[in-house]
């Protein structure tokens, strides 16, 4: 039985889908192999971090002198859930257990606490400490399914502008524009991830 679970595992992390979804960084695929994560959560942590690469591109090419680490950026994307792999009953249903489990999972694994913070801080975007990177990861994880939020988003338009010096309105404009392209995908990210089991 424990081989069906891995080959649909690796079909999520693997298979072909349309659009293209990139692959997850091997580091965060590998981990979600050893730690028999589910294969929908592996679908939506692929899902969530194409979206990344997308932002994380944007970011490059926009601000070309911004310090924004990007790959942080991506393995947060493609890790951001991992807590759920203890906590599955969160893949369809409320919770924020996962989110501290996530960050310790990572931390158990050796990952630096700068990667780990993301399962932690994914869904909390409000605090004093809180960066571009978690703001963009924090973004991957709402748009991916279409989803705006407008205090997230003016949190991430505030941090391009006060480290560009670019009108606030400028940097709405643009950001806005990227996030409705992106969403127009979601429903085929959506079907990707619900073709996988929560548990198998």
């Amino acid at each position: 039985m424990a081989w069906i679970r891995s080959d649909v595992l690796s079909r999520a992390l693997d298979a072909p889908a349309e659009p293209p979804l990139r692959p997850l960084p091997p580091e965060a695929a590998e981990l979600l192999r050893s730690l028999g994560a589910p294969p929908r959560l592996a679908a939506h942590l692929r899902a969530v971090h194409d979206v990344a690469v997308d932002l994380a591109d944007w970011v490059k090419d926009r601000y070309p002198d911004l310090a924004v680490d990007c790959d942080a950026v991506l393995f947060g994307a493609a890790t951001h859930d991992l807590g759920k792999t203890l906590h599955p009953e969160e893949l369809s249903g409320p919770g924020s257990a996962h989110e501290a489990a996530g960050r310790d999972l990572l931390l158990e694994h050796g990952f630096p606490p700068r990667l780990a913070k993301f399962a932690a801080n994914h869904a909390s975007w409000d605090g004093a400490d809180v960066t571009i990177e978690d703001l963009l990861v924090s973004t991957a994880d709402k748009v991916w399914k279409d989803k705006r939020v407008p205090d997230l988003e003016d949190r991430l338009v505030h941090a391009l502008a006060a480290a560009t010096g670019r009108e606030h309105w400028e940097e709405y404009l643009a950001l806005d524009d990227l996030l409705t392209r992106l969403g127009a995908d979601a429903a085929h990210r959506l079907a990707f991830q619900a073709a996988f089991p929560v548990n198998q």
